[in-house]
């Protein structure tokens, strides 16, 4: 019978070593404030602690922040109005006159009537003829229709006879009317030969020879078209008819 207990004793001494050789190594060594992963082994430090030299510490959240209750990051984010200040203080925004907190409680913007100047917001003196134009720093000024910036002004653009406004942001502010051509500052008239008729084309002489013509010089010359043949489709040149070939200025039939 003694035997029996003494091998018993053996038997649960052993058995109990090899239960805890069979225990996952975080169950023996998870420190305070840490409890079990939800997947997989390990350990993890509970909400309000981070790891630290294998020691869950509480997180310390700064003056005017408060916890994310979130074990990853800083832990916790600045109130609104406050921005992070290397990842240890939450400073006021501090918002100049004219400006207001915009959305996101970290940053200031410029009131509409106001620029940004450094740290601070500038209001906006209007010259006559100008107009309010915002965007991201603020606003700024822009010169009504008909006028162009001078300085610190807007003045009357001067428009040639035989031209209008036109809406582009560079470049002449002003464009000659159909028949009219830019030069040195003037609209002059487009002298449009016989044979042709006004282009509107940006480019060229202003004016194209009509079908049957070619432009040589500044007039529109006849084509001659030699026997057998026919204008082609562009009308300004000639083509032989079907069965005729090109020779020397004619249309021959082809043998």
């Amino acid at each position: 019978m003694a035997d029996f207990q003494t091998g018993m004793t053996l038997f649960l001494v052993s058995l109990g070593v090899l239960f805890s050789l069979a225990l996952p190594a975080f169950a023996q060594s998870m420190p305070e404030n840490a409890k079990s992963k939800t997947y997989g082994d390990g350990w993890e430090c509970i909400v309000g602690y981070r790891i630290i030299e294998e020691s869950c510490v509480a997180i310390e959240v700064p003056q005017n922040a408060y916890a994310t209750r979130r074990t990853f990051g800083h832990g916790w984010k600045c109130y609104h109005g406050f921005r992070e200040i290397d990842g240890t203080a939450c400073l006021a925004v501090e918002v100049p006159d004219g400006g207001y907190l915009d959305s996101s409680g970290e940053r200031w913007n410029c009131l509409r009537g106001y620029a940004k100047l450094e740290d601070s917001c500038r209001e906006i003196v209007l010259p006559e003829n100008a107009f309010l134009v915002d965007n991201s720093d603020g606003s700024k000024w822009a010169c009504g229709r008909g006028f162009e910036i001078k300085g610190d002004n807007c003045t009357a653009i001067a428009v040639p006879d035989n031209a209008f406004l036109n809406s582009s942001g560079y470049g002449r502010p002003w464009t000659c009317e159909r028949g009219f051509f830019a030069q040195d500052g003037l609209c002059q008239a487009v002298a449009v030969p016989a044979n042709a008729f006004l282009d509107d084309a940006t480019y060229g002489r202003g004016w194209t020879c009509e079908r049957g013509y070619v432009a040589l010089d500044d007039a529109c010359s006849l084509i001659d078209v030699p026997e057998n043949g026919h204008l082609d489709r562009s009308g300004r040149r000639w083509e032989c008819n079907r069965n005729f070939q090109k020779s020397k200025g004619q249309c021959v039939f082809r043998n």
